[in-house]
């Protein structure tokens, strides 16, 4: 049955690889630093934030090409660093992020991610999110939405 099969993959895939102690005993914010390695800040300017990096094969998909899930991660982090240069103060979190995924990149290819604030209100950032190859060539674009006011001590 086909259900069976969706199930068998997924499950293969969730698999662990390493031992649950060792799992639990990674830092909180390991996921981040996992993504990020390598990671430069190429210009940092009001509202605006130019990063590239050459693309690690541990963020490459079965295909070899930058995973999508590692393309939606370096948007959120990216675009929510912008928003600290557009003078937010608060880390936030992500409301909305729409991505039109448009080229690959490859192991070691040089990419460029750049974020530019639209808008920084009080309670609520818009910005624009774009992964390039160096000739300029579009990897992905988003639009990424996030909440910048203060949580609640409700």
């Amino acid at each position: 049955m086909e259900l069976d099969a969706v199930k068998r993959s997924l499950e293969a895939a969730a698999a662990e690889t390493l031992p649950t102690p060792s799992l639990s005993s990674l830092p909180s914010r390991f996921y981040d630093a996992f993504v990020l390695r390598g990671l430069r800040v190429d210009a940092a300017e009001r509202g605006r934030l130019l990063c590239s990096l050459s693309v690690p094969p541990r963020l490459l998909n079965t295909g070899n090409f930058l995973h999508g899930g590692a393309t939606a991660s370096l948007i959120d982090l990216v675009g929510s660093a912008a928003f600290y240069t557009a003078g937010a103060t608060t880390r936030g979190a992500p409301l909305e992020m729409s991505i039109s995924y448009l080229d690959a990149a490859y192991a070691h290819e040089e990419i460029e991610i750049e974020a530019k604030v639209l808008r920084a209100g009080k309670a609520v950032g818009v910005a624009t999110v774009e992964l390039r190859k160096k000739n300029g060539k579009l990897i992905a674009q988003a639009r990424y939405t996030k909440y910048l006011a203060a949580s609640s001590n409700l």
